[in-house]
């Protein structure tokens, strides 16, 4: 097809690489010190990396050109973030916060699992970290997902979380008060890039909690989507209040 697209005179290009970061697409490549046009596919004509070039080097053309990927391009930076995060963890960050989906086999699957001593329960936290503060913006298991926002420690009042509350949603986990954060920044991001398709707050009944609620009601406002979402409040002796 026909349409606008980028190009790059090498002979003007210094190498300083500002395109390339510029790029939100990853279309655009350094190759032996010079900037190069990789994939025209991942290529908008928008045209962000033409602003920074110091030299003039970027200026539009229109020629034939394969049409613009939207999904490829969202698919590569989905890989770079993994890649990078996974690099960090590995490298000079805490191995614990390194995230992965949770794999429940056919077993866990089940409401309980007998055994000779009797029966007992099974997890239903299906990824990891669980952390607000550790989990990233943008991850696999973010997609089509059921949210469950809840306080520390509700898990700890309320007897049946697992099965009540965390079967079969991605779980986050904090307190406004003792991470002294306020989360509506980053739960904003997670529900924005990411295929949400509800979120359930699970709160204590004290009022810090609400610092929570809070964060999650701005979220969600500050999101722009139009998504399912009720909040469970939680008794200090263990009981649903509404």
């Amino acid at each position: 097809m026909i349409r606008k697209i980028i190009h790059i005179d090498e002979e003007k290009c210094n190498g300083c690489g500002i395109c390339a970061n510029a790029c939100h697409e990853g279309a655009i490549d350094m190759v032996n010190g010079k900037a190069k046009l990789v994939r025209e596919n991942f290529c908008d004509g928008f045209g962000d990396c033409l602003p920074g070039c110091p030299t003039g080097a970027i200026t539009f053309e229109e020629r034939e050109a394969p049409q613009y990927d939207e999904k490829a391009v969202e698919e590569a930076k989905r890989k770079k973030m993994m890649n990078e995060m996974e690099s960090h963890a590995a490298g000079q960050g805490c191995p614990g916060s390194r995230f992965m989906e949770l794999k429940r086999n056919e077993e866990a699957e089940n409401d309980t699992v007998q055994q000779q001593s009797g029966v007992r329960s099974v997890s239903r936290l299906n990824q990891w970290p669980c952390q607000i503060k550790l989990l990233p913006t943008e991850a696999p298991f973010y997609d089509g997902a059921k949210l469950l926002i809840a306080a520390d420690c509700t898990a700890y009042a309320y007897a049946n979380m697992h099965e009540d509350f965390m079967k079969g949603k991605i779980t986050l986990i904090g307190c406004p008060k003792l991470d002294d954060v306020d989360y509506t920044d980053k739960l904003t991001e997670i529900i924005s890039k990411n295929d949400i398709k509800s979120v359930t707050v699970v709160r204590m009944e004290v009022p810090c909690c609400g610092g929570l609620q809070r964060a999650v009601e701005n979220a969600l406002k500050d999101s722009g989507k139009f998504i399912p979402w009720q909040i469970v409040t939680i008794s200090r002796d263990g009981r649903i209040l509404d």
